[in-house]
């Protein structure tokens, strides 16, 4: 994919601005900002919404899962012997 230089985005404002006119141009860049923060604001609600579903280790026990099940004095047993 090539990618866009200064020369470029000069043709691409020139051919925007005989499209639109000046008038419509701070309309345009208005709906563009509008479009890209509410974009950003959705992306970072989602990561964090993912985020919050993993569940953090539990500090005091090095991040092992504490069992509660099994038969005392069983490999896993919460119970000390």
């Amino acid at each position: 994919m090539p990618n866009i230089g200064v020369p470029e985005l000069i043709i691409l404002l020139v051919v925007v601005l005989i499209i639109f006119g000046p008038g419509k141009l701070p309309d345009i860049g208005n709906a563009i900002g509008r479009g890209v923060r509410e974009f950003r604001k959705a992306s970072s609600d989602l990561e964090d919404s993912i985020r919050g579903e993993t569940t953090p280790a539990q500090p005091g026990n090095g991040g092992a899962p504490s069992s509660t099940t099994g038969t005392p004095g069983s490999a896993g047993s919460a119970e000390p012997e």
